[in-house]
């Protein structure tokens, strides 16, 4: 069986256009895979800039490598058909640093929630949508009735990550890939979205990609650790 999710000596160059032909190597040569049969929790950590966010992009298939190949249940991710791509854009879903980049702050949170079941499941009833978001609150620790029907301003930053990291949840992913989740709040609220995090990971089989800068962290909520350095993956293991 192949892996779920597989990047294979993947690099990223930015730069070498009509106007400068000076090349900046963002990834170089990086290898990560997501086993298909065993949802795990991989945390990708360096300082910044040290390419793990580019990884993290190539691994949502948001841009291409620029040598190496990214594989999706054995397929090239950037060969896949319109089917296949729609399949892949549900079972790998991303949880971003600031989550105000997904809200419209003249809709409520729940139009966040209710855009991506439309998309991905349009024939869902109005019943099935409401019992659909409801589940998926409660299961990062939220009540829905405290946080629909508020904007985004009226949440604190736990919460309103807390319903991302739900609004991932909705779809029925196989992956989360979160990207710096936690930095962008404050550290008493941290332990509550690492705590949402590692409870869909337990309770639903979902493989975790953990995006960060801070060890402590990583060590953790992580099965396994790899360590970036400009550009490089210089270590990886165990915890």
């Amino acid at each position: 069986m192949p892996p779920l999710l597989e990047a294979r000596n993947v690099s990223k160059l930015y730069g070498g256009g009509f106007l400068s032909r000076q090349q900046t190597t963002a990834l170089e040569s990086a290898s990560v895979t997501i086993d298909d049969a065993t949802p795990t929790i991989i945390a990708i950590a360096g300082e910044s800039g040290s390419g793990k966010t580019t990884l993290a992009r190539l691994l949502l298939g948001m841009t291409p490598p620029t040598t190496g190949q990214i594989f999706y249940k054995g397929a090239d991710l950037h060969g896949l058909d319109g089917a296949q791509w729609r399949t892949f854009r549900r079972e790998v879903q991303a949880v971003f640093q600031d989550p105000f980049e997904v809200y419209n702050p003249f809709y409520k949170v729940d139009h966040a929630l209710t855009t991506p079941i439309a998309k991905f499941f349009p024939h869902a009833t109005a019943t099935e949508t409401r019992h659909m978001i409801e589940e998926a609150l409660q299961a990062v620790g939220l009540r829905p009735e405290e946080t629909l029907g508020r904007y985004p301003h009226q949440l604190s930053g736990g919460q309103r990550q807390r319903v991302m990291v739900a609004r991932a949840l909705l779809l029925k992913p196989r992956i989360i890939v979160a990207d710096e989740p936690v930095s962008m709040v404050d550290a008493s609220l941290r332990a509550t979205i690492l705590e949402s995090l590692l409870k869909v990971h337990k309770a639903f089989g979902i493989s975790i990609i953990y995006i960060t800068h801070d060890l402590t962290t990583a060590y953790q909520l992580s099965e396994r650790i790899l360590m970036m350095y400009r550009g490089n993956v210089v270590e990886a293991g165990t915890v």
